[in-house]
């Protein structure tokens, strides 16, 4: 086990270390610009003179240019992905998409010009600090070097002290190995404060959840009710057909040719309003796309069945369901038609999957202030088995009774079960 967490350790270290440098690697551009601004005013020639004040000159003059170019919107997405990769810390504390806002546009700037100045010094030292240890480490063996500028520099007039070079020399490369894994743990603390979620973003974030999760429910819905209701009412109409065919040579050919041509309408129906609803999904999963890319999404699937389709939806339901409408339908909004065929759609799935076989009679009230839809038929005799994760449609009715601003009730009472929906106009 402590070899393991060891060897976590050492891997979160290598990777920080290796973000670091990617910093460093991003600083290039900006400390060449600021070579050539410091170098024009000291008078030294060349981008890459061995001039420390140059150097340290070019570094401060890029860090402020790093913080402009954080203010753009790829600054953000940029930085996060290479953090999550290599600082080791949870993805779920960073923020996604560029920032928005006064705020967080600063805290990236922080940010960027934090990683890229401290990257810019670490892959200095990391260029430069190993073969210069490695020099030193091979004094005591090299007469060449000893009689080098190093040699002088190192001071290898008292022999015994040339010795002294090889744990120097590791020396030099362990507190590299700590100053890179210390910076690597500073920007790996300040990574979820500076690159975390603003209030801005959790607000955006809870929003997008609810419009998934809403965006989820209105397809469990429509797949509910038009493949449930289609299920149901072949089912029910295959088996009043088996039935009549098994009474033998005095079979109702009428009545099972009826029953067929309602099996045929249903399916055809619903193979449609499938791929409405697959329309549906995929239309969400294009504007997932658009929206993580900035773009206008596409145009959708079309508004699906409404009013106009419901004398086919209560045909294949059967011989014994009734259709009565009072008022004139042309009038009703898109949104109301649509959502009023679903609701009579899964009033009949219910009816038929726990009325027994007994007549239903569905009302279409349009003359009134409040939009009404009424369906009713006699409670069986034996009460329907009730299913073990129970009923969705019920739900589903009530939701799209509210969404239009409306009420759903529905129970038994004086031996009939009555469904009502109210909507207001």
């Amino acid at each position: 086990m402590r070899r393991c967490a060891v060897a976590l350790l050492g891997q979160r270290a290598r990777r920080r270390w290796l973000h670091l440098i990617v910093g460093g690697a991003l600083f290039m551009p900006f400390w060449m610009v600021g070579s050539v601004v410091v170098g024009a005013l000291l008078g030294a020639g060349g981008l890459f003179t061995g001039s420390l004040a140059v150097q340290f000159g070019a570094y401060a003059v890029g860090l402020p240019l790093v913080a402009v170019a954080a203010l753009f919107p790829l600054a953000r997405p940029m930085s996060v992905a290479a953090a999550r990769a290599l600082c080791g810390v949870p993805a779920d504390r960073y923020a996604d998409g560029p920032a928005q806002g006064p705020a967080a546009r600063a805290r990236t700037a922080g940010w960027f010009t934090l990683h890229l100045g401290a990257g810019a010094l670490v892959s200095g030292a990391t260029l430069a600090l190993p073969p210069f240890a490695v020099s030193v480490m091979a004094l005591p063996f090299s007469p060449a070097l000893r009689e080098s500028e190093l040699g002088r520099l190192w001071g290898l007039d008292r022999p015994w002290w040339s010795w002294a070079a090889l744990p120097a020399g590791l020396l030099m490369l362990l507190a590299l190995a700590a100053a890179a894994a210390g910076t690597g743990a500073l920007l790996a603390l300040q990574a979820p404060r500076l690159l975390g979620p603003s209030p801005a973003d959790r607000l955006a974030a809870a929003e997008r959840r609810a419009a998934e999760a809403e965006s989820r429910n209105r397809l469990a819905r429509e797949l509910h009710d038009s493949v449930g209701h289609a299920l149901s009412a072949v089912t029910l109409q295959a088996g009043a057909a088996r039935r009549v065919m098994d009474g033998g040579a005095g079979a109702d050919l009428a009545f099972v040719r009826e029953a067929l041509t309602a099996i045929e309408e249903t399916t055809r129906r619903t193979v449609g309003e499938l791929d409405w609803v697959l329309g549906l999904l995929r239309q969400d999963e294009q504007a997932g796309e658009a929206r993580d890319a900035g773009e206008a999404g596409e145009g959708g699937p079309g508004p699906g069945p409404g009013l106009d389709a419901l004398e086919s939806l209560v045909r294949g339901a059967g011989p014994k369901v009734a259709l009565t409408v009072s008022g004139d339908l042309a009038p009703v909004p898109e949104a109301l038609s649509r959502e009023a065929y679903r609701i009579v759609q899964e009033g009949l799935t219910n009816a038929a999957r726990h009325a027994g076989g007994e007549p239903v009679s569905v009302r279409l009230d349009a003359r009134t202030e409040e939009w009404e839809i009424s369906m009713e038929n006699p409670l069986p005799a034996r009460p329907p088995v009730a299913r073990p994760n129970g009923g969705r449609g019920l739900r589903g009715i009530g939701e799209r009774a509210r969404l239009l601003g409306g009420t759903a009730e529905a129970g038994p009472a004086d031996g009939v079960w009555r469904l009502v929906v109210r909507i207001p106009r």
